[in-house]
């Protein structure tokens, strides 16, 4: 089995230390290959990127460096699978980070129940430094609330079968799971902490605009799926959740 893992980033000399490193110290022996697709930076984040050649050499994991224009977060997302071999694809942003045993989990996972998707659960670090773990699991009437895509991973097969990212607004990932499930792919939820993320980025920006785009963005992820207006509800209640708890 061959994983292909994707940090898409720009500007990010302050966090892609972090996010490599935790690529570098997967406990995972197999075959990977870990891509860097840079929005062509004008900070220092490709020189830093470039420091960890000679560190991902002696892991043994294959280290790509792209940097150049793109049109976008998911449109980097899209240009890193298609550029992977890997049979697994995670993508984990600049600035999040895998814990070690990420990688060897979901290998020990696909070979116990093979998936199209597997997830796992995530720890939330606020800005005060306080952790909230939110758990994955599966659920009888479909929401984000308890999938994280930082600890995702698909199979490539998946992605050839039923397309990449559509580019089109901020929870496009989520509408990938939608599309995951409409057509009955196998997804697997293991509950352990694979990943990490830091709140305050543009998934939780408190300001009034960026909400109402969110909540539009999130609600037409479930339309085009065939999922009713009723779940307009759910949208605006997770801007509001997202309010009380930043």
């Amino acid at each position: 089995m061959k994983f292909s893992i994707i940090t898409v980033c720009f500007n990010s000399e302050a966090v892609i230390r972090k996010t490599i490193e935790s690529v570098l110290e997967q406990d995972y022996m197999g075959d990977v290959e870990y891509l860097i697709i840079d929005g062509a930076s004008k900070d220092r984040t490709v020189e830093i990127a470039k420091g960890y050649m000679g560190k991902f050499k002696s892991k043994g994991y294959e280290y790509i460096i792209l940097s150049e224009p793109d049109k976008g977060i998911y449109d980097a997302m899209n240009k890193g699978i298609g550029k992977s071999t890997g049979d697994i694809v995670g993508i984990i942003n600049s600035g999040d980070w895998y814990e070690p045993i990420a990688l060897s989990t979901v290998a020990e996972t696909y070979k116990a129940t093979p998936f199209d998707m597997f997830y796992a659960d995530i720890n939330l670090i606020k800005r005060d430094g306080n952790i909230i773990v939110k758990h994955s699991r599966p659920d009888k009437i479909v929401t984000s609330r308890h999938w994280n895509h930082p600890t995702s991973f698909v199979t490539q097969k998946a992605y050839d079968e039923l397309g990449l990212f559509r580019c089109v607004g901020i929870h496009d990932d989520f509408e990938f799971l939608l599309r995951v499930k409409k057509v009955g792919k196998s997804i697997v939820i293991k509950n352990v902490v694979l990943a990490n993320f830091t709140t305050g980025g543009t998934s939780n920006s408190k300001s009034f605009k960026k909400s109402l785009k969110r909540i539009q963005d999130r609600y037409m992820s479930y339309r085009v799926n065939g999922y009713s207006p009723l779940y307009l509800i759910e949208c605006v209640g997770i801007e509001v959740a997202k309010a009380i708890m930043s």
